[in-house]
């Protein structure tokens, strides 16, 4: 199938995060992974450092597999990351518009708005994000329970990743978004509950 996970006016930039629970504002955002759909060469990872005030769940940290002390001592601070995020968002978008593309895009955004909010940078993506979960409920036809990542189709699969590794979860789920971009941009048509 042709590649075509690119526009003349728009890329899509996969991001993941990994955070110190649910909530932006009270719980930390602890790493922020992203590349360009349909070049996943193109990738961009930070570290940060967490606000001392920052609520932590021990079973999403856990999850992460991330030493809080060690980002405490080594991470980056949040607003060099925004800054460091922001540039590298103009640099791979070029004179296009930057998409923000998530599997369950909400959370994500809400933690990388957060961060541009608090750091007084523009969000390079706006206020808005295109979530996989709902783009390929819509392609498919499917209900919204089957749109969790392991029920998905094998054709829409990633290569095996490291689970939980906000850089290696936005190429993973980039992968899958190509290719349900690229289906949805040959077929043009409606076609329920048929496997890609």
């Amino acid at each position: 199938m042709d590649d075509n996970t690119t526009l003349p006016d728009e890329v899509f930039i996969s991001v993941d995060v990994e955070t110190s629970g649910p909530v932006p504002g009270l719980y930390a955002l602890l790493s922020i992974g992203a590349c360009v759909v349909g070049q996943e060469d193109k990738t961009f990872y930070i570290e940060l450092c967490p606000p001392d005030k920052a609520l932590t769940l021990p079973d999403a940290v856990a999850a992460t597999g991330m030493d809080i002390d060690r980002l405490c001592k080594e991470g980056t601070a949040p607003a060099i990351a925004a800054a460091e995020f922001a540039s590298w968002i103009r640099q791979v978008s070029g004179n296009t518009r930057p998409v923000f593309t998530a599997f369950n895009a909400s959370f994500d955004w809400s933690f990388v708005n957060d961060l541009f909010v608090r750091a007084g940078i523009d969000n390079p993506f706006g206020y808005t994000a295109l979530d996989m979960k709902a783009f390929y409920m819509g392609l498919s036809g499917c209900s919204w329970d089957e749109t969790r990542s392991s029920r998905l189709p094998e054709a829409l699969q990633p290569s095996p990743v490291r689970e939980h590794h906000a850089l290696d979860d936005a190429v993973a789920q980039a992968m899958v978004f190509g290719k349900m971009l690229n289906y949805s941009r040959s077929a043009r048509t409606y076609f329920p509950n048929q496997n890609i």
